[in-house]
């Protein structure tokens, strides 16, 4: 396949910037002001070449908290804002163990490519020349690179079967922000179900807010893994074929390795008739998979409103799947009784939560009393059917 002439250009100017180490060391030199205007680089480097060399220290700057070594990898802005997390791509990468051969489809800037290349041969196909390049640039850094091949293709021309393969399809097709219809991805969802039925066995990277319970929630032999960091859910993995696993949904802390797997529909857990000791909240990639009831099964908790996400019980539950608060008062959901309550002893901090009552946050914390008391944490939910406002801790 010919090459369109803005693909190789950029290509050929990602090379030439590769072998301007000068130039990259002059922009990391100089102020924000400088960079903006680029007046004093174009002095002494071509204007296209200052432009590249500029964009990529911003990028780098951009993924310094999702790749390690940023200040080393070849990135774009938009590269960085899809690629997947370090953490989360190794944890995806450990299930590919022991496959003979990956194809990372649609790499990007190979995030995911370089964390497979660590356990298994990758070959990372993308439409971009520069795309496929900056994979392997990126892989030298973080991973094996003499098991890494790139090709610049459409993922759609090739036949995937026989292959275990990772796909990433384009979450943004021409758009400025990601899109949460799996319709409008690029590859598109007929391509993916087509992966489905051909390939070995894989995983396919879906926006965890986007639409996958509609389209593959109900897939066959398939499994939906939600991976949540630092407080986060970061991604929805379909998991399929050889690699998926017989449990319908999973949930797991990538931070702790901690996972719940099992059937949304599997237990329905009741309703708590007043708070416990403790109050609850799943983890984002529980809730996000449907599995709250199940996690409060396994750690005997209940719900404290049918409509609710957060759970009470009587001691803490020994989990990294929930962040566990200690209930000291319950409150009526309204400023006045929380004003009340914190008069004698006004908090340093107050951390607010609520999740289906609606709550203006920050004018709440603005009428709080601030004092030197331990920081307290707030959180608007109901109990039993009624709004109420609890002031717990955490301990």
């Amino acid at each position: 396949m010919t090459k369109p002439a803005a693909e190789l250009d950029e290509l050929a100017t990602l090379e030439h910037l590769r072998a301007t180490p000068a130039l990259l060391e002059a922009v990391a030199a100089c102020s924000a002001a400088e960079r903006g205007s680029q007046k004093r680089l174009r002095a002494d480097f071509a204007a296209d070449l200052v432009r590249a060399a500029v964009a990529l220290h911003e990028a780098r700057q951009r993924a310094a908290e999702r790749l390690p070594d940023a200040e080393r990898l070849w990135l774009t802005r938009t590269g960085v804002e899809q690629a997947t997390v370090w953490p989360v791509a190794r944890h995806k990468a450990s299930r590919f163990a022991g496959c003979d051969r990956v194809a990372d489809l649609c790499c990007g800037i190979g995030s995911d490519a370089a964390a497979l290349s660590q356990l298994t041969t990758v070959l990372a196909v993308d439409l971009s020349p520069a795309m496929t390049r900056r994979a392997e640039w990126n892989t030298a850094v973080l991973g094996q690179p003499q098991r890494f091949t790139g090709e610049a293709t459409d993922v759609t021309s090739r036949d995937w079967r026989g292959w275990f393969v990772h796909a990433d399809p384009d979450r943004r097709a021409g758009r400025g922000r990601p899109t949460r219809r799996l319709a409008e991805y690029q590859p598109g969802v007929r391509w993916l179900q087509e992966l489905l039925a051909t390939a070995r066995g894989g995983a396919i990277k879906l926006g965890p807010a986007s639409d996958w319970p509609r389209q593959f929630g109900t897939a066959e032999h398939c499994e939906v893994e939600l991976s949540s960091l630092g407080g986060e859910c970061r991604e929805a993995t379909l998991w399929f074929g050889e690699l998926a696993q017989p449990k319908r949904r999973r949930a797991t802390n990538v931070e702790t390795g901690e996972s719940l797997a099992g059937d949304p529909n599997g237990c329905r857990r009741p309703v708590a008739n007043s708070l416990g000791a403790w109050i609850a909240e799943p983890d984002p990639a529980v809730i996000r998979a449907g599995l709250v009831d199940l996690l409060a099964e396994r750690h005997d908790l209940a719900r404290t409103a049918a409509e609710e996400d957060y759970l009470t019980g009587t001691t803490r539950p020994a989990t990294s799947l929930a962040a566990s608060f200690m209930v000291d008062e319950v409150l009526p959901a309204g400023i006045k009784p929380l004003r009340q309550a914190l008069r004698w002893q006004p908090r340093s901090h107050y951390e607010i939560k609520c999740r289906r009552l609606k709550v203006d946050v920050e004018a709440v914390r603005r009428q709080l009393p601030v004092g030197d008391g331990p920081p307290a944490v707030i959180i608007f939910c109901r109990v039993a059917g009624r709004g109420r406002a609890i002031l717990a801790r955490r301990t």
